[in-house]
């Protein structure tokens, strides 16, 4: 624990320099967080360290070549860049930025041409990624609008379902309302009910009188009437006769005369007596004798 605070406190004392170390709480937690940042910053530091040096080697090594690479030119070809034109010297430097850009290692053309196709390649990957991309997007479009839509129409959905429900809170208010009243009123009724069946009881009322019993007598009586409905088909034919039993008997031989001379008529006509002196003189015979039987029947009666 010891260990790790004084390595703690000099690594913040190197951190901060001149200025003062801010204070903290000292415990296990703390102490544990900073030494590992304190590990990891010299793990950092001493990467950083080492490229610094590699990058200083290298910088050493290309000015070495860049200087005889120059006292090549210049001994050899008799080149420097006095000698150069201004055009020269701009085709030399737009080149040297070209394969600096390209990331080749020399300006030959064995060197720039794999860097073009490979720089040509990753334009096409990308033109091809931003139709992709301009594709996904439409789609997100369209989508969005539909979304859009429906949270337009899921709004007004919810607007009116909030209004539905307040009318309905109101009228479910009101039924309350009501239903207490009819509470109270229905508590009422029955309170007066009670006495009122009470002082029934006290005078002795009849039975037969309560609402109860006169509801149990029509129904009894709509049942009477629908039995009498085919009884009355039943003597509907009969409406017909006299009420008197004398007048009935009269209807009755009236009947059977006016049968008896409709079969004497018939008779004739099978006959051929019906022109015949015989057949008028045997049927006023007939009817004087009807006539006579009817009329002691009437004075027996």
């Amino acid at each position: 624990m010891c260990e790790k605070i004084n390595k703690v406190n000099s690594w913040l004392s190197g951190l901060f320099g001149d200025q003062p170390v801010p204070q903290f709480e000292v415990n296990t937690r703390t102490v544990d967080l900073l030494y590992q940042l304190a590990q990891s910053s010299e793990a950092r530091c001493s990467d950083t360290a080492l490229l610094i040096e590699d990058l200083k080697q290298k910088a050493s090594e290309y000015q070495a070549d860049g200087a005889h690479l120059q006292d090549v030119l210049l001994q050899g070809v008799g080149l420097s860049n006095a000698s150069l034109s201004k055009p020269a010297a701009d085709y030399l430097s737009a080149l040297v930025d070209n394969a600096m850009v390209l990331g080749v290692r020399d300006t030959s053309l064995g060197s720039f041409m794999p860097a073009v196709n490979n720089l040509t390649n990753e334009v096409l990957e990308a033109e091809k990624s931003n139709r992709r991309l301009e594709r996904e997007l439409r789609a997100l479009r369209k989508r969005l609008g539909a979304t859009l839509v429906l949270r337009s129409t899921l709004q007004e959905d919810i607007n009116k379902t909030v209004k539905a429900q307040a009318v309905e809170s109101a009228t479910a208010e009101e039924r309350l309302l009501s239903m207490d009243f009819l509470m109270v009123k229905a508590k009422e009724l029955s309170n007066r009910r009670e006495r009122a069946e009470a002082q029934l009881v006290s005078r002795n009322m009849d039975k037969s009188v309560t609402h109860q019993a006169i509801v149990q007598l029509s129904e009894e009586v709509t049942t009477l009437k629908q039995e009498i409905i085919p009884l009355k088909e039943k003597l509907k034919p009969y409406m017909d006769l006299s009420p008197s039993p004398f007048l009935a008997q009269v209807k009755i031989e009236e009947a059977k005369r006016e049968l008896v001379s409709i079969q004497i008529v018939n008779s004739a006509m099978n006959k051929g007596w019906f022109n015949s002196f015989y057949f008028l003189i045997s049927l006023f015979i007939l009817q004087a004798a009807v006539d006579s039987e009817l009329e002691m029947k009437v004075d027996f009666k």
